[in-house]
């Protein structure tokens, strides 16, 4: 659920409040005074188990330059609505250095504790790893040693 508790336009407290939409009535957090509406709305996340065929089916794992040292995940990719899905992970692998011979969806799953939803690929990859501005350091994992994270509905990190 949403960690909103004031309206970000006038600082007033947020209620829940139910007004009549599309779809009938829909009770939302929203501010009396000033009429602001939270949404809710999730933002959508690529994310990838990158399988590097040239090294024996090993999966890759990154750390973010935000996260703390050892917090290695899925490689992930920002999700411009303007492209499909697929054509978002062109210019993460262009940054990567890694050439992608098959890409098939896994799933997808909210992720509510950080307003996500999780649109999952399987990356059959290879070539030169080549770290972006916003990755620390990779490191790669046999896939017996990857460890499921079960807030993240079973996705798995290092």
């Amino acid at each position: 659920m949403s960690e909103y508790r004031y309206c970000p336009g006038c600082a007033s407290p947020l209620a829940s409040i139910e007004q009549i939409e599309d779809g009938g009535p829909k009770t939302r957090l929203r501010c009396a005074v000033c009429g602001f509406t939270h949404w809710n709305n999730p933002t959508p996340v690529l994310a990838a188990v990158v399988e590097c065929t040239d090294r024996d089916g090993m999966l890759l794992l990154a750390r973010n330059v935000a996260w703390p040292a050892g917090a290695s995940r899925w490689i992930t990719a920002s999700w411009r609505p303007a492209r499909r899905p697929k054509e978002g992970w062109r210019a993460r692998w262009r940054r990567n250095a890694l050439t992608v011979d098959a890409l098939s969806l896994i799933g997808v799953y909210d992720f509510q504790r950080l307003n996500q939803v999780i649109i999952a690929y399987h990356a059959a990859a290879h070539g030169e790893v080549r770290l972006s501005p916003e990755l620390a350091e990779y490191r790669l994992f046999k896939p017996q040693d990857v460890k499921c994270w079960a807030g993240w509905n079973g996705l798995c990190v290092g």
